[in-house]
């Protein structure tokens, strides 16, 4: 396992959390720009990185 595949895991757990954490101050606040937030949960959830399209050095 390469630093990148590190990189990529941690960024699937981090990108879900900062999601869920942003829908859930535009629930609680009425803020509707913090439902983009949908974006890294979607992001995490499918394992979409973008650090490894960039780089192409993640395993699959």
């Amino acid at each position: 396992m390469n630093k990148f595949d590190k990189i990529k895991l941690f960024c699937r757990k981090f990108r879900i959390a900062i999601g869920v954490i942003l829908i859930l101050v535009g629930y609680f606040t009425g803020i509707v720009w913090f439902y983009l937030g949908i974006l890294p949960l979607l992001a995490g959830v499918i394992n979409f990185c973008p650090l490894c399209i960039i780089s192409k050095k993640c395993t699959i």
